[in-house]
C-alpha cells in the first residue's frame, strides 16, 4: 500500500509540473506578445533604412515633399500635383515595406491623370519616429494639412487606404470632407485581427494599438469602395464584408474570387477603383503627362 501511494504522489508531482511549465510557457508567450506586439504590428522594410530614391518617377511630374506633424516629425513623401482641376489621391499605404513599394501604383493614378500624395509614416522610409496608432493618425493629419496649404479642397481629395492604410484613411474624414474613401483589404479592428492569429491570449487586454476601422466608417460621408480578394490568407474577405456591411450609403464593394492579399491589382482592382472614382468624381478631361 505504502508503495502505491509513493507511486500515485509522483504522478501527482509530474503532472503538477506539466501544469507549471504550460502556465510559464504561456505567460513567457503572453509576455513576448505583448513587449514586442509593435514590431509585429509595423514591419517597415528597413527600420531606419535610407529614404527610397524617386529615380524614373521624377520624369512623371513626382516631387519628395516634407510634411509635418503636430508633434514636430518631418515626414519624406512622394507628390504629383494634379492637372488643373483634377482631384488628389491621398494613398495611405499597408503595415509592410515602404512607398518605394507603391511607385507602379502612382504612376497607374498619374496615368488615369490624377494627382497623388503617397504619404510615408514615421519609422518608415528612413522617417523619424516610432510607428503607432496615434503617431499614424497624425502621419494623416499632416497630408491632409499638406494638401489644403497646396490649394486642393476637400472635395479633390480621394483617400485610399491599404489593409493597414485603411484604419489611417477612415479617421481623416473627420478633418476634411472628400470626395470619396477607397479601402482595399481592410479589417474590422486590429482586435479582431489578434483574435484569428492568436485565439488563446487575451488580445483586448494586451493590445496598445487597436485601429478601430469598422467603428469609425459609420460616421464617413462619402462613397464608400471597400475591395477584397476571396483567397486573402492575411486578412480574410469576411472582414472586408463586414465594414462595407457598416460603411453608410452610397457604397460598393469589389470582391475577386482568385486574389490573395497582396495582388489585388493583377486580378484587376486598380480598374474596379479608377472606374469608381470617374463615376463618383467625374471623368477627369485633364491633360495627361506625354511621358507616361
Amino acid at each position: 500500500m505504502g508503495s502505491g501511494f509513493r507511486r500515485d504522489d509522483g504522478e501527482v508531482c509530474v503532472l503538477i509540473g506539466i501544469i507549471k511549465f504550460a502556465v510559464a510557457g504561456y505567460a513567457t508567450l503572453v509576455f513576448l506578445l505583448y513587449l514586442l506586439q509593435r514590431r509585429l504590428i509595423y514591419r517597415p522594410d528597413r527600420p531606419g533604412g535610407t529614404l527610397p530614391q524617386l529615380g524614373d518617377l521624377a520624369g512623371f511630374g513626382v516631387r519628395a515633399v516634407t510634411l509635418t506633424t503636430e508633434d514636430g516629425l518631418e515626414l519624406f513623401s512622394w507628390y504629383r500635383p494634379p492637372p488643373a482641376g483634377a482631384p488628389v489621391i491621398l494613398y495611405c499605404h499597408g503595415n509592410g515595406g515602404h512607398i518605394g513599394y507603391r511607385a507602379g501604383r502612382l504612376l497607374r493614378f498619374a496615368e488615369a491623370g490624377y494627382g497623388v500624395l503617397l504619404l510615408e509614416y514615421r519609422g518608415y522610409g528612413g522617417n523619424p519616429g516610432r510607428p503607432s496608432e496615434r503617431g499614424l493618425y497624425a502621419d494623416g493629419a499632416a497630408a491632409i494639412a499638406f494638401l489644403g496649404r497646396a490649394g486642393i479642397p476637400p472635395e479633390r481629395i480621394a483617400l485610399y487606404g491599404e489593409s493597414l492604410g485603411g484604419a489611417v484613411a477612415v479617421r481623416l474624414p473627420l478633418l476634411c470632407r472628400p470626395a470619396a474613401l477607397i479601402l482595399e483589404c481592410p479589417f474590422t479592428s486590429l482586435v479582431d485581427i489578434g483574435r484569428l492569429r492568436f485565439p488563446l491570449v487575451p488580445v483586448r487586454v494586451l493590445l496598445r494599438d487597436r485601429f478601430e476601422l469598422r467603428s469609425a466608417i459609420g460616421g464617413v460621408k462619402a462613397p464608400v469602395l471597400v475591395l477584397h480578394g476571396e483567397r486573402d490568407g492575411i486578412v480574410p474577405a469576411a472582414f472586408g464584408r463586414a465594414v462595407l456591411a457598416a460603411a453608410p450609403e452610397p457604397k460598393e464593394g469589389w470582391f475577386a474570387p482568385e486574389a490573395r492579399h497582396m495582388n489585388l491589382a493583377e486580378f484587376g482592382g486598380l480598374d474596379a477603383v479608377l472606374d469608381f472614382l470617374s463615376r463618383r468624381l467625374g471623368d477627369c478631361h485633364c491633360e495627361r503627362s506625354e511621358a507616361i
